[in-house]
């Protein structure tokens, strides 16, 4: 049965000894996120070299309690991409959302901060800097949510 579920099998996991080796190490230290090391296990229940499990995306998906998609998408990856891939978080470079504030704009905004408020107020407002920034073209838009955690953080590293 095992060699049907191989011909089926699009992405067959066939571990080195070494691979094998170091991914009992980081299962044994324990000290990697619990992604890391759900997707060693997953590899090492699918390896199918004679010291390996060889199991079905099934058959781990219920022994780890994963989604069989989740076996599947780290066969494939070590398949295509290589063990090294694997073990790595995949950043894309679309996901995260691109700075406003560089750091000569953050520079620009701690010193405006730092400035006498405008006339008629005691100091400056999340809301006046928002404004602010946009009128002397620092940024060309932004929130006083991303005002506030920009001086937060340039704050918190100085105390």
């Amino acid at each position: 049965m095992a060699a049907k579920e191989n011909i089926r099998r699009k992405y067959i996991v066939t571990l080195s000894d070494e691979e094998r080796e170091h991914l009992l190490t980081l299962i044994r230290v324990g000290k990697r996120s619990a992604s890391q090391l759900l997707k060693a296990r997953i590899l090492l229940k699918a390896d199918t070299s004679p010291c390996g499990g060889g199991c079905s995306d099934c058959e781990i998906a219920l022994a780890l309690e994963t989604s069989t998609d989740t076996v599947a998408r780290t066969r494939r990856r070590l398949v295509e991409e290589g063990f090294d891939a694997v073990l790595t978080r995949k950043h894309s470079p679309n996901s995260a959302r691109p700075r406003i504030f560089d750091g000569a704009a953050e520079a620009k905004l701690i010193a405006l901060a730092c400035s006498e408020p405008p006339k008629g107020r005691a100091r400056w407002t999340l809301q006046l800097l928002e404004e602010k920034v946009v009128e002397l073209n620092i940024v060309p838009a932004a929130s006083d949510n991303t005002i506030g955690r920009v001086l937060k953080k340039t704050f918190s590293s100085h105390t």
